[in-house]
């Protein structure tokens, strides 16, 4: 088992924290993000370029000897929660995570010239697969016919960002170019703009074998679980800085000659959102941990995390919104940006109650008998 100290950030830990704020600060403010998000391209790729290229932040996960930064999850970890407090629109998660973690499960030499590729920064990387999909549940395959694939796939995350797709077919994973012919990524309609949806559309499209049978399965399993352990970091950077801003504005904000955070019940309300936040963030740091380090069952560490941050994430956010009062319902107030990546990421990876009950399988508790 983990010991508590092992969960505490390192110093190495906090100097990216501290890098990725001060990055996120100068080029992710609020109201460049609500800008970005009405515009036609709502994926920032300057910020990309700087974390992913000028940091080498997209080559975390990635041994040095695979060419990248030989970090581990709980390094990403960090970079995440900090994304999550700016709800920054890059891939992070999508490419420096799931695509990558999903490559480093395949042998040969197409998914290392990829992964390189990828741990750079300069190419950007999407599992083509629905954003719902949940680690241990079935995933859509398209079908592999004389060197090309045909199919459909919706719901792909960051999919319009990205340059390469890693595609599931019958015949077993693929890599297929964005640019190529036969290949178009046709926008969503998304509920988060900062992390768009696409639907993927496959006509003949050129493609490399990268993984075969149960090892093509195997990676793109883990390359979902490490998605799901490592979505609960990003969920609590959000609802940090949900709780963050809205203790600041009641303290500020006055009625009756007296600042609205005096009043009891709303002391109250953010006390239990303040103990819910620390809870996330025990269990966060445990699924990071546990993935880095296998100190713990990875699957069971990434089950509660998203069993827990979820729900969290959404509370934060709603009673962010709440509590900032008209303020909070206006379009130039950013919080509605937090509510929305709350809510997306929520169904995103598997559901919570999809978790609940995987979690339950995993230490044989059984559910309670219907009556």
């Amino acid at each position: 088992m983990t010991s508590q100290g092992d969960l505490l950030y390192t110093e190495e830990e906090e100097a990216v924290r501290s890098a990725v704020r001060s990055l996120l600060a100068d080029h992710c403010d609020p109201a460049a993000v609500l800008a970005r998000t009405e515009s036609e391209q709502p994926h920032d790729r300057e910020l990309w370029k700087a974390l992913a290229d000028g940091m080498g932040l997209a080559g975390l996960l990635v041994p040095e000897d695979r060419g990248g930064q030989g970090a581990s999850h709980r390094e990403a970890a960090v970079v995440l929660e900090e994304l999550g407090r700016a709800v920054a629109p890059v891939p992070y998660l999508t490419s420096a995570v799931i695509a990558t973690e999903t490559l480093l499960a395949c042998a040969g030499d197409a998914a290392a010239e990829l992964l390189a590729a990828l741990a750079s920064g300069r190419t950007v990387g999407a599992l083509a697969v629905p954003f719902a999909t949940a680690p241990e549940a079935a995933h859509p395959r398209v079908r592999f016919d004389r060197g090309a694939l045909h199919g459909e796939v919706r719901g792909v995350a960051d999919a319009a960002a990205a340059d390469v797709l890693l595609v599931p077919a019958d015949g077993g994973l693929f890599a297929v170019d964005t640019g190529r012919d036969g290949v178009t990524v046709t926008p969503q309609t998304s509920l988060d703009r900062t992390r768009p949806l696409a639907v993927v559309t496959l006509d003949a499209a050129p493609a490399r074998l990268l993984a075969e049978g149960a090892e093509a399965d195997a990676a793109i399993r883990l390359g979902l679980r490490s998605g799901a352990g490592l979505l609960a970091s990003e969920q609590l950077g959000l609802a940090e800085w949900c709780l963050t801003e809205t203790v600041r504005y009641t303290k500020e904000r006055h009625q009756f000659n007296r600042p609205v955070g005096s009043f009891q019940a709303l002391k109250h309300r953010l006390a239990r959102l303040w103990l819910d936040v620390v809870n996330t963030r025990a269990v966060a740091r445990h699924a990071a941990d546990a993935l880095a380090t296998g100190s713990d069952e990875p699957n069971l560490a990434t089950a509660l995390a998203q069993a827990h941050a979820a729900p969290v994430a959404v509370r934060a956010a709603e009673e962010a919104v709440q509590l900032h009062g008209g303020i909070g319902m206006t379009w130039e107030h950013p919080v509605h940006l937090y509510l929305k990546r709350a809510k997306a990421d929520s169904i995103a990876l598997g559901t919570a109650g999809r978790h609940r009950e995987n979690l339950a399988d995993l230490v044989d508790l059984p559910a309670p008998a219907t009556p």
